[in-house]
């Protein structure tokens, strides 16, 4: 048996313990987490043994577990000991936002909520970390970044307008910009500040990496009541914008299982063919990162349609090849 799986039963099992008033019997946590009650009498005693206040009451001629009140009602806020719990553990995935304002708020919060969890569910914790690890991308350092993203936050607040200059890759040139900023949008690694620019009256992406100054104004904005970021950024494939576009890519059957597992866009579909190879289809802003994306796949991928996809990709292909002749 799995460590992890032992660990995620005793957690479930804590959980339904904490939010039980009168208790749970033995039949019924096993019949909840689908196993053996030989199994949950097992992880109710290496939670005893483990320190956790379990114990056992008999009522109405049965065995109920519960756990002592004052384990209940150790959380000062309205959250629950297996909800804190989650969140302390959670920290390994805010790595990726170290040397910034938001990182710094986080450890303040996990400091706070590892004074109030109880000695024996920090020890808890401390098991669990050992089975399981937190994976981390290669990802940027935002210590540089740290006075720009405060700057912004505190535009975005005080909803004053901002002028910056930014740094274009595609162009390389630098432009003088006045925006009134929206919203701060993590992905992928990256800062980015969405808001109006003034320049192209109209709402645009920026990564943060690029602005190479910014000053808030005394000019205030009002953000239109019917934005939406999600509606916004909904037929981008990633970070950029374009008119949609209706792709459709073949994968071979090798490769059909790491594409169907996941969801790759909000509007894909995918269509299993007899030879177990699959359809993709999706609207997406523009092709250029869809693009990229396809690629990676090598030969294993083919754009069906549109003709303007197959293109790119025909010509990026031969640029490939001629870099090795």
């Amino acid at each position: 048996m799995a460590r992890g799986d032992q660990l995620g039963r005793q957690w479930k099992i804590l959980q339904m313990l904490i939010s039980a008033r009168g208790g749970k019997s033995v039949s019924d946590l096993a019949k909840e987490i689908d196993c053996h009650t030989r199994t949950v009498y097992r992880d109710l005693e290496a939670l005893q043994v483990a320190g956790f206040p379990v114990y056992t009451e008999k009522e109405g001629g049965r065995n109920l577990w519960m756990l002592l009140d004052s384990a209940k009602h150790q959380a000062p806020i309205p959250l629950s000991l297996t909800e804190l719990m989650a969140l302390y553990f959670s920290r390994g995935m805010m790595k990726v936002l170290k040397n910034t304002v938001f990182y710094d708020s986080l450890e303040s919060l996990f400091e706070k909520i590892k004074a109030t969890l109880p000695s024996e569910y920090m020890l808890y914790l401390n098991q669990i970390e050992l089975s399981v690890a937190m994976g981390a991308k290669p990802y940027k350092h935002y210590d540089r970044f740290r006075d720009l993203i405060e700057k912004v936050s505190e535009a975005i607040v005080q909803k004053k307008n901002i002028e910056m200059i930014y740094y274009t890759m595609s162009r390389s040139k630098e432009t003088r910009r006045k925006l009134a900023p929206y919203k701060i949008w993590f992905f992928d690694d990256t800062f980015y500040l969405i808001g109006n620019c003034g320049m192209r009256d109209d709402v645009r992406v920026f990564a943060l990496d690029r602005v190479k100054d910014l000053e808030l104004t005394d000019e205030h904005f009002e953000m239109p009541a019917d934005f939406d970021l999600e509606d916004f950024m909904k037929l981008s494939f990633g970070v950029f914008r374009g008119d949609p576009i209706r792709v459709q890519i073949w994968f071979a059957a090798d490769i059909a299982g790491y594409i169907s597992e996941k969801i790759w866009h909000e509007t894909q579909s995918i269509e299993t063919q007899s030879d177990g190879s699959i359809i993709f289809e999706a609207e997406v802003a523009g092709i250029m990162e869809i693009k990229y994306w396809i690629m990676k796949w090598g030969a294993r991928a083919k754009v069906l349609a549109p003709d303007a996809l197959k293109q790119e990709i025909r010509e990026e292909a031969e640029n490939i090849v001629a870099n090795y002749k």
